[in-house]
C-alpha cells in the first residue's frame, strides 16, 4: 500500500467556515487553518489532495491553500447526505486507491519531528489495510466522536484490530460494547478524525448510499462494515486533536500551536502576566 492522495472534508455547514480562520503556527507564521493541515498532509509526502466543500464555497478556500494550491483540488457536496457521502463525492479523485481522510474542522498537534499524518500512513503501508487514528476520550466526550472496541495486536503497544465501531455512543453503550483492555476505566478510543481508508471504504459507502432506506450515511457505518469484511486497524496516538467546532476551540488550538512552538516562552509570559492582573483586580 502506497499513500499517494488525501481527502479533506470540508462541507459540514458547521465547518465550512472554520478552515478559512487564520492562526498562528509553531513557526511564528500567520496561515490558515486549511493551510496548517495541508502542510501536515504534504509533510506525509501526500502527492495530491482533493477538499471537498459547500456549492460555492471553492473559490474562498482556493485563496487559502498558500504554497500547496497545485496539489489541491476541490470536490463539491451537492446535496446534505452526511459525512460519508462527502468523502463519496472524491471518489473519481480517490479512483480506487487508498487514500489519507481528514476532518477539516481538527487540528493536530505534535511533540516530536514526525507529523501525526506521518505516523499514521507508515502504519497503514506496513500493515497495508486501512487503519484509523484513535485517542482515549473521557466518558463525557462521547458525544462528540465515533468510538472503537476491540483487541490490542500482540506486540504492539498502541495498535488494535478493530471488532466494532459505534457513532457518538452513549455511556451505556461505550461500557457494554467497547471497552478496550489497558485503557484507564472510563476512557474509550474515539476516532482522532484522521484515517487511512482502502478502497474497499469508497464501495462500502456506494452500497450504503444506493440503499433508498438512508437518507444520511455517516464514515462510522462504512467503517463498522469494513470491520466485518476486512483487517481495520486502529492506532492509538500519542499526539493531541483539537476541535475547532467546540466552545473556545480556536482558542484552544491556538494555544496549543503555540505552546508546541519557538514562542513557547513569549506565551507563558504573557499568560502569567494576565493571570497576575486578574488576581490584582479582583483584590
Amino acid at each position: 500500500m502506497r499513500i499517494r492522495k488525501a481527502v479533506i472534508t470540508a462541507a459540514s455547514p458547521s465547518q465550512r467556515r472554520l478552515p478559512l480562520q487564520n492562526l498562528i503556527d509553531r513557526d511564528g507564521q500567520e496561515r490558515s487553518v486549511l493551510g496548517i493541515l495541508l502542510e501536515e498532509v504534504v509533510r506525509a509526502r501526500v502527492e495530491e489532495i482533493c477538499v471537498v466543500v459547500c456549492p460555492g464555497d471553492a473559490e474562498h478556500y482556493a485563496l487559502v491553500t498558500g504554497d500547496h494550491a497545485g496539489r489541491v483540488r476541490f470536490v463539491e457536496q451537492h446535496e446534505p447526505r452526511g459525512y460519508g457521502h462527502a468523502i463519496h463525492c472524491a471518489r473519481e479523485f480517490t479512483a480506487g486507491e487508498p487514500f489519507l481522510h481528514l476532518v477539516s474542522d481538527h487540528l493536530y498537534v505534535n511533540h516530536t519531528k514526525a507529523s501525526c499524518a506521518t505516523e499514521l500512513i507508515e502504519v497503514a503501508e506496513l500493515e497495508d489495510c486501512s487503519v484509523s487514528s484513535v485517542q482515549a476520550t473521557r466518558e463525557g466526550q462521547l458525544k462528540q466522536f465515533g468510538a472503537v472496541g476491540g483487541q490490542r495486536v500482540a506486540g504492539r503497544e498502541r495498535l488494535y484490530k478493530v471488532d466494532t465501531v459505534l457513532e457518538k455512543p452513549t455511556p451505556t453503550e461505550a461500557e457494554q460494547r467497547i471497552v478496550v483492555p489497558g485503557l484507564r476505566s472510563g476512557h474509550y478510543l474515539c476516532f482522532f478524525g484522521m484515517h487511512v481508508l482502502a478502497p474497499a471504504v469508497m464501495t462500502i459507502l456506494e452500497e450504503l448510499l444506493a440503499d433508498p432506506r438512508t437518507t444520511t450515511v455517516s464514515l462510522s457505518m462504512a467503517l463498522a462494515e469494513l470491520a466485518r469484511r476486512e483487517r481495520f486497524l486502529a492506532l492509538r496516538m500519542t499526539q493531541r486533536r483539537y476541535d475547532l467546532g467546540v466552545r473556545y476551540g480556536l482558542l484552544t488550538a491556538q494555544l496549543a500551536l503555540g505552546l508546541s512552538g519557538r514562542d513557547r516562552d513569549e506565551i507563558l509570559s504573557q499568560m502569567v502576566e494576565l493571570m497576575a492582573l486578574r488576581e490584582m483586580a479582583a483584590k
